[in-house]
């Protein structure tokens, strides 16, 4: 299976009313601004998104709503981030019938599976659909990592087309090279190593804080991809420390709240997560305010 996915993915966050409820006039919103600045594809509900915080048929409304918003003008991969197998077999039948692109896949949920288990999962969800899907590999957040033994065996699996590497190593993103060479579509999924990751040969870059900055985000890819590392160096060492938020405890938290300050979005939760407060609240807005005060111009870059 043959799939067009590369460049800056955005996991967009999930837009909620003071309420709680579903703000899709404002993901409507945020969604055609992203697509405006340039970015090549969403991943709809994944972590960012909030997804293990929204019922079965919030999922799968929301779903239904950005792919009307998107209209085919860039790829909607759903994440898949379910307690069961089971249930991770009905989103992704679903997902298909309502139009997705691809399915981003993560383990099983609160139970913490072994390797027999994991592969279990990948393959039963793989072979109940025929959407292309891409592993998402966060051994540090999720406890499971799909190591270069298991990633072989779900080569098998011909619609497991791409990996979201997200060990933080990355020397993993060589080592998938060598052992699987373009077998596999690889994105960075760490976005304080996305410019590294580039230069080791990942196609992609999925990404929290795109959702703030998404000109300068596709503005460092496309650097990278021409091979124009001195000038990306610039840009990304401007970025790096709004970057840093999205490998804390809180990303979540962090990134809506900095698209709040962006005038992008609401920095509004679901419990129990809860809007950022204190110091770590003020920490944020300096990162924020400073990265404004010093934002580059990216005229010079010549991108168009």
């Amino acid at each position: 299976m043959k799939v067009d996915w590369y460049g800056v993915y955005p996991a967009i966050s999930t837009q909620f009313h003071a309420n709680g409820q579903l703000d899709l006039a404002a993901n409507q919103r945020m969604l055609e601004q992203l697509i405006d600045d340039g970015i090549h594809g969403i991943i709809a509900l994944g972590t960012v998104g909030e997804n293990c915080s929204l019922s079965a048929e919030e999922k799968r409304t929301f779903l239904r709503h950005t792919l009307s918003v998107a209209k085919g003008r860039i790829p909607v991969i759903a994440g898949c981030a379910e307690t069961t197998t089971a249930f991770a077999v009905d989103y992704v039948r679903d997902a298909e019938a309502m139009g997705v692109d691809g399915i981003m896949l993560l383990p099983g949920m609160v139970y913490r599976a072994n390797r027999e288990e994991t592969l279990y999962h990948y393959r039963t969800v793989a072979r109940a659909t025929a959407l292309p899907i891409m592993i998402y590999n966060n051994p540090v957040t999720y406890g499971v990592d799909i190591d270069l033994e298991m990633t072989a065996e779900l080569a098998e699996e011909a619609n497991i087309v791409a990996i979201k590497e997200s060990t933080t190593d990355t020397r993993r993103i060589t080592e998938l090279h060598n052992r699987f060479g373009d077998r596999f579509i690889v994105f960075c999924g760490v976005d304080d190593i996305a410019l590294e990751s580039l230069m080791l040969g990942a196609t992609g870059w999925i990404s929290g804080l795109t959702n703030v900055f998404p000109r300068e985000s596709v503005a460092i890819f496309k650097l990278a991809q021409a091979g124009r590392y001195q000038e990306a160096l610039t840009l990304w060492r401007w970025f790096l420390p709004l970057l840093r938020l999205d490998t804390v405890p809180h990303l979540v938290q962090c990134i809506k709240y900095a698209e709040q300050l962006a005038g992008r979005g609401s920095e509004t939760v679901r419990a129990p997560r809860l809007p950022l407060s204190g110091a770590e609240r003020k920490r944020v807005t300096r990162v924020f305010e400073q990265a404004m005060a010093q934002r580059p111009s990216l005229a010079p870059y010549n991108l168009d």
